[in-house]
Formats: structure tokens, C-alpha cells, sequence
């Protein structure tokens, strides 16, 4: 009998933790939002103090809040039409004829600060046949366990475009990991140039950024730019709610990637992203012929990226003595 109640014990702490916090994150600041919290707290006590006396007919009311609770969270719907933050006002998205894929909402900002940029959106043509390369970056900026994840594609006429999963933000928000869990976020995909969304992360925010060679077949290089591209139209007309766990910017990768190569398997590295590149090393899919360490040093990117110079080729610049896959 001791077990059981130590078990609905623990069940009604998860649960009052989980409650208080879709609350916290989902309704407005102010009062309204204080009452709710107080009601909520006051089913909590209440089920304690059934608990403590065995009185469990008590548990009731925290059950119907429960029922109301759920309900209103699932009424909780995605939407695209919000007051959103500059840098993810706009939606990447593309058009694909035969192996030419026009891409929309390019972002290309110049940035001075994380608060300081010029604003810029274009329209860029990819011929897929000309593609040559796909490039990983890891950018930390919560210590070593979890790091951003961007996919950089490169073209014969030297251009490279990066795509990102990330939170889209509105004006008034800042990335919160545990907000992430209680749809806070939508998602958005940026497609945006490396001098933008890669300089961006080592110049003007400080973070460390690595770069990996992938060496896939160009056929996988191309199904990959595809399913971005896909992303990108399902989510301009379906939203999606950002998840830390399950929806973020290394799991969706690997979802579409292991949809591409056979035998991918699945590992926790998926999740400590910041551990991501050990992974895909194990998998034999980064530049041959040197050791994970030699390729985490190599490709330390931010002593060469804070080093360019006004009209230096940024993305000539951050690739100088890396190890990269021979290009097909």
C-alpha cells in the first residue's frame, strides 16, 4: 500500500510540474496568469493532504483540473502569423524544376552585433547537377553537451547556401530550452548565406564554431538539399511547434538523413548534439585520413573567420588548410 501511494505521490508532483509550467509559458504575464497558478497550487495541496490522510476521494478536483488543463493545451495550435523577430520574419521556401531549384527568403544580413545588422533577403538559383559538397557546422553556445547544428551546401560556381532548423522567435522572446518543451516556439527554416548565418555565430555572438567535411554520394547531396526544400514548403503551410527533445535542429536532420542513406542508426550523440561530429566520424562519413581530433582542431573555424578582411570570401577564408572531402 506504501508503494502505491509513493507512486501516485510521485505521479502528482510530475504532473503539478508539468502543469504549472504549460502555464507559465502559455499565458500572458499578468494576473490572469498568478490566479491560474494559484488555482492550480491549490488542487496540488489539496491532493497532498488526501494523500496524507487516505482520504483519496480528494484527488478528484486535481483530476478534473487535469482534464481542463489537457484541453486547453491541445487547443494550443501553431501558427505563422505572428509578431516574429527580424532575423526569422521570413520563411525559407523553393521551387524545383528538374535539377534547378529556385530558393526564396535567402537571409544575407550584415551583421555587427547580435542587435545591430543590416537587413537583406534574395532570390538564388541552384543548378543540383553543379553541386559538390555538404558541409556540417557546430556552433556551442551552452558548453560542450549541446551545440546548433547548420548544413552548408557547396556549388561549382563557388557559392554555398546553409540551411538551419531553429526556433522561430517573436519580437519579444529569447530561447528558453525549458520553453521549448511547452510550445513556446514555432519552428522556421532559414536558408541563408555562410557570411550571414555562420559569421554571424563566431563574429558577432562569440560562439564557437566547427566545420566537417560529410562525404556522402552526390545523389544523397542532392535528396538532402531536396528535403530541405520540403521542410521548408510543409512548414510555410503547416506550422510546427519547436521541441527541445524531439523537434529541434539536429533531430529533424538526422530524420530526413536517415531517410536517405540506409543504416543510419539511431544514437544518444542525436541528442547531445555537441557530441554530433564523434558520431558522424563513426560512421566513416567525414574526411578520410585523420583522426576526430585532428579534424575537431582543423576545423576550429573562429580564429580564421574573426581574422577576415573587407571583401575577403568568407567562405574561401574559414575552409583554408581543412580537411575536405574530394569533391566529385
Amino acid at each position: 500500500m506504501m508503494v502505491i501511494t509513493i507512486l501516485v505521490l510521485l505521479l502528482v508532483l510530475v504532473i503539478t510540474a508539468w502543469g504549472a509550467l504549460a502555464l507559465q509559458f502559455q499565458l500572458p504575464a499578468g494576473w490572469g496568469r498568478w490566479l491560474a497558478l494559484a488555482g492550480w497550487l491549490a488542487l496540488v495541496v489539496l491532493s497532498l493532504y488526501a494523500l496524507s490522510k487516505g482520504k483519496n476521494w480528494l484527488l478528484l478536483p486535481q483530476i478534473l483540473g487535469l482534464l481542463v488543463l489537457v484541453g486547453w493545451w491541445s487547443s494550443i495550435a501553431p501558427s505563422n502569423e505572428r509578431e516574429w523577430a527580424p532575423d526569422v520574419a521570413r520563411m525559407s521556401y523553393g521551387d524545383v524544376r528538374g535539377s534547378l531549384v529556385t530558393l526564396h527568403n535567402v537571409r544575407d544580413f550584415t551583421w555587427r552585433s547580435e542587435t545591430d545588422f543590416d537587413e537583406r533577403w534574395i532570390t538564388e538559383n541552384y543548378d543540383l547537377q553543379t553541386l559538390k559538397s555538404v558541409d556540417m557546422f557546430l556552433s556551442y553556445w551552452m558548453g560542450p553537451v549541446i551545440a546548433h547544428t547548420l548544413v552548408s551546401f557547396g556549388f561549382e560556381d563557388g557559392r554555398h547556401v546553409v540551411f538551419s532548423v531553429e526556433i522561430r522567435k517573436e519580437k519579444h522572446e529569447a530561447f528558453s530550452a525549458v520553453g521549448g518543451f511547452f510550445k513556446e516556439f514555432e519552428l522556421s527554416l532559414i536558408a541563408a548565406t555562410e557570411q550571414d548565418i555562420v559569421r554571424t555565430r563566431s563574429n558577432a555572438r562569440g560562439e564557437d564554431v566547427y566545420m566537417y567535411s560529410v562525404d556522402l554520394s552526390k545523389p544523397a547531396m542532392q535528396s538532402l538539399f531536396l528535403s530541405y526544400v520540403e521542410q521548408g514548403q510543409q512548414l510555410q503551410t503547416n506550422p510546427r511547434f519547436y521541441n527541445t527533445l524531439t523537434a529541434n535542429c539536429t533531430t529533424i536532420v538526422y530524420d530526413m538523413v536517415s531517410k536517405i542513406v540506409d543504416g543510419v542508426p539511431w544514437d544518444w550523440r542525436v541528442l547531445a548534439s555537441g557530441y554530433l561530429a564523434e558520431y558522424v566520424y563513426g560512421l566513416n562519413a567525414l574526411a578520410p585520413g585523420h583522426s576526430f581530433n585532428e579534424l575537431r582542431q582543423l576545423g576550429y573555424i573562429n580564429p580564421r573567420a574573426l581574422s577576415q578582411q573587407p571583401g575577403q570570401d568568407f567562405s574561401a577564408l574559414i575552409r583554408q588548410d581543412l580537411p575536405l572531402v574530394k569533391p566529385f
